[in-house]
């Protein structure tokens, strides 16, 4: 099922965004029925599952994290992370660096932006992202590497409410290769859209997508 799930969202899919298998709450097994299936991209969003997933499976994987990470937590994730999704704040964004020069490693991190209207979601309002990332402060963390913005949408059936979110999500994106990343080539990902909105996303430049249910099914918590 997990093999014929794969092979009808990457014909939908095809070239115009990457896929990122959201294993989150699944079991080694789900993961290597995809990874039997071709895939190497899955998201995590709690380190120690990510650790115990990463030390134990296939070292050619390329981990994802997508969720709220909490600073204390930096140091499990950053030796693992092939790109961390859900940088949302300034000490996060100290405490990547930091963790990252520990290990000498140059971290890939998007920024997370927040711009639907729930309050427990994450991430940098718009406008404190195009503040704060300037070339004096994107100098003085040479450890982390801003590879695009990542966001998500109002939790909404209003399709008119979901295509305002990734517009604004877009038009961020599109502020900060316009001006601060304007000679960096590496800030190009726009990462947006899940299982229930991903071909909207897609529709309104996403360039990476996060799908787990529509994969692997219901979530096993």
């Amino acid at each position: 099922m997990i093999a014929e799930n794969l092979k009808t969202i990457r014909k939908e899919l095809g070239e115009r965004a990457t896929l990122v298998c959201v294993s989150k709450f699944h079991p080694n097994e789900a993961i290597m029925k995809a990874y039997n299936a071709g895939e190497r991209r899955f998201g995590e969003n709690r380190p120690q599952e990510m650790l115990e997933k990463a030390t134990t499976l296939p070292h050619d994987i390329e981990w994802h994290f997508i969720g709220n990470l909490q600073t204390n937590k930096v140091k499990i994730v950053v030796p693992h992370a092939a790109v961390i999704h859900s940088m949302s704040n300034d000490r996060l964004v100290d405490e990547i660096e930091k963790q990252a020069a520990k290990i000498n490693k140059v971290q890939d991190v998007l920024i997370e932006l927040h711009v639907a209207q729930e309050e427990s979601k994450q991430g940098f309002s718009p406008q404190e992202a195009i503040s704060l990332f300037t070339p004096e402060y994107i100098d003085s963390h040479p450890h982390i590497r801003i590879c695009g913005v990542m966001g998500m949408a109002t939790n909404t059936e209003n399709e008119t409410v979901i295509r305002r979110d990734f517009q604004e999500i877009r038009d961020t994106f599109e502020t900060l290769k316009k001006g601060v990343f304007a000679n960096c080539d590496h800030f190009r990902e726009i990462s947006m859209g899940m299982s229930g909105d991903w071909r909207l996303a897609v529709e309104m430049g996403s360039t990476i997508v996060r799908i787990g249910s529509s994969i692997f099914g219901a979530r096993q918590y």
